[in-house]
């Protein structure tokens, strides 16, 4: 299944509290839970004022659903296409 990274505007993202993002966290896991095993949010990276989440889902349209129902923006959306890393240059 395609991995997407999500690029969601958030100002202020960064200053959270772990509270907020503990919030943010079970509202999105609840819309992953009621949308079924199709989808599968892998990890998110904050950053002063921006969220990158990487999702496993069969479509854009899926990960687009779920930012809807939660309420998230979802800025940029793009499909990975290829991982590399360090052993990549080996």
């Amino acid at each position: 299944m395609p991995k997407y990274i999500i690029e969601r505007e958030i100002p202020g993202a960064g200053s959270l509290s772990q509270q907020d993002l503990q919030a943010i966290s079970q509202k999105s896991c609840s819309i992953l839970n009621s949308m079924g095993p199709r989808i599968q949010w892998l990890e998110s990276y904050v950053t002063d004022d921006k969220v990158y989440c990487v999702y496993i889902a069969p479509d854009e349209a899926t990960i687009r659903a779920h930012a809807e129902q939660g309420d998230f923006p979802a800025n940029c959306v793009s499909q990975v296409r290829s991982v590399i890393d360090p052993t990549t240059a080996e």
